[in-house]
């Protein structure tokens, strides 16, 4: 067809048209002859390409075409149609009835009250910092969850910024380190510190008290978290590239460029549970104050209540704890890690609560939730379960615009969310997301009051888990206190008694050291 084409096009110009499309597919033809890369390819060239096409956007042709409201992959079209609808101001009522299979197991509901309350002030806070805080922080139910400058674009950073500074609520940094963009938002910032100390660091990469210190007079830092672990790659480290790393990536994580920026999988500032309370200390001190506290997924349980034995024998007790759950989101994490590594934030949430309840020091820690909170009633069920407050990041994110196209850590995200590219970026216009923001976590809130009082609660913190209950497996209906029950108060402190698996664990964990005691 390609030497038809080209001596017809001298009877008729426009047939060297397709000469040049006939001459284009011969010459892929002939490349998918000669490579040796993909088999198909060779016995089938050219058409083999479809194939390659048809995978590469098969992840939007699911969620466009194919995927159902309620399939989670890993958000349903229900959850973000409920944020974007929320962050928009829009109608986000359903009608006609539930889409729950609600005889299948593992469908969960909230028990009502004949005599609900209702809520003036929707602004639901929580107090946060123990007896040893200076400067206690009074937080809002519903906050930002770590995703820091580099992961997300700067215009997404700035958007999240000044949506948390619109509606009182919190920004948590990420391990990237506080940002001019997270500056100019003017929003009340949760300064994560991880195992690269970025923002306050040496030359060598080991912590710097001094520019810590200088970190942590902003006005806007309103408390410290350490990263232990994260739940979608605990125990993994990370490493930003030298290419991608530009100036104001730099200057936010206090690195140098042209070297490959890495996140060690462990902290180099402490190695024992007793020098983690005591750089929790430390850090209090430098800040004047502030609250202090550390974020992790449960993985061995015995090295967390190795934690809790050395806050009992130090008597430095955090001012709080974020619990993530292994279902939590990242830019980019190892299939295996996302998949099978750390505990799921209900079982992990529940552990560390009744951990903190049996060492009689649950009421001077506050105790924050993450992974995949993006409703009210996701909220609510995190509150009955021992959280104090809750963090979202992808629910923000679908708040300025992301659509799900798993495209993180490509640097092409389609919407500007999750990329550098400047020209990406412009598509998010930062004040128009920033009202969304806002706007997203207001509703979200209201509706956890409309929640809260349709059970006929004080305030949404006194959900527990026996105002929830679930199917299970043999269709029977049971309440989650039965699965989910708060142990007595102390209980690893006695002699005997309390649940078993809490009392071997507890019995075998030490404040010295984070090693099994047969290793010792």
């Amino acid at each position: 067809m390609t030497v038809i084409c080209f001596f017809a096009g001298f009877w008729a110009s426009w047939v060297f048209i397709l000469f040049a499309i006939f001459a284009a597919l011969t010459a892929v033809g002939i490349h998918d002859l000669s490579q040796s890369r993909h088999a198909i390819l060779r016995n089938y060239p050219v058409l083999g390409n479809a194939r390659f096409l048809f995978e590469m956007i098969r992840p939007e042709i699911r969620q466009y075409l194919i995927e159902s409201d309620r399939e989670e992959q890993p958000f349903s079209r229900e959850q973000r149609s409920l944020v974007y609808q929320r962050a928009k101001g829009d109608e986000d009522k359903r009608p006609f009835g539930s889409h729950e299979a609600v005889y299948e197991a593992g469908y969960t509901w909230l028990t009502h009250s004949v005599v609900p309350t209702h809520f003036d002030d929707l602004d639901f806070r929580v107090p946060i910092g123990g007896p040893a805080c200076k400067q206690p922080y009074n937080a809002s139910l519903y906050n930002i969850s770590a995703m820091s400058f580099g992961a997300l674009s700067a215009n997404a950073i700035l958007a999240l910024n000044k949506g948390a500074k619109l509606a009182g609520f919190a920004q948590d940094t990420g391990e990237g380190g506080i940002s001019r963009y997270h500056r100019e938002g003017g929003g009340d910032l949760i300064y994560e510190i991880g195992s690269g100390y970025f923002g306050c660091r040496d030359e060598q990469g080991r912590f710097s008290p001094e520019k810590f210190k200088k970190q942590a007079a902003s006005d806007q830092v309103k408390m410290i978290e350490v990263k232990l672990s994260q739940g979608a790659k605990p125990g993994h480290g990370g490493m930003l590239p030298a290419s991608k790393i530009t100036p104001e990536i730099a200057e936010a994580r206090d690195i140098p460029m042209g070297v490959d920026c890495v996140s060690p999988a462990a902290h180099s500032a402490f190695s024992t549970p007793i020098e983690l309370m005591e750089f929790l200390g430390q850090l209090r001190d430098l800040s004047d104050g502030k609250p202090v506290g550390f974020k992790l997924c449960i993985g061995h349980r015995r090295e967390f209540m190795c934690m809790v034995k050395a806050m009992l024998k130090t008597g430095i007790v955090p001012d709080f704890i974020v619990v993530d759950g292994s279902e939590g989101g990242t830019g980019a994490a190892p299939l295996e890690f996302a998949n099978h590594v750390g505990m799921p934030l209900v079982e992990g949430l529940t552990f560390v609560h009744n951990t903190l309840r049996g060492a009689g020091i649950r009421r001077q820690v506050k105790i924050g939730a993450a992974g995949k909170l993006v409703s009210a009633f996701d909220i609510a069920r995190a509150l009955s379960l021992g959280a104090d407050w809750c963090n979202s990041a992808r629910g923000y994110m679908f708040a300025i615009g992301c659509i799900q196209a798993q495209a993180c850590h490509t640097n092409h995200c389609p919407v500007g969310v999750t990329t550098q590219d400047p020209l990406r970026q412009q598509a998010l216009h930062v004040d128009n997301k920033s009202q969304r923001v806002a706007r997203f976590h207001d509703n979200t809130l209201k509706a956890l009051g409309e929640m809260a009082g349709a059970a006929g609660l004080n305030e949404p913190r006194d959900f527990l888990p026996y105002h929830f209950m679930a199917r299970k497996g043999d269709g029977q209906m049971t309440e989650a206190a039965d699965v989910y029950t708060y142990l007595p108060e102390g209980f690893l402190l006695e002699e005997e008694g309390g649940d078993e698996i809490y009392r071997v664990r507890w019995n075998r964990a030490t404040a010295e050291s984070f090693a099994p005691p047969d290793a010792l």
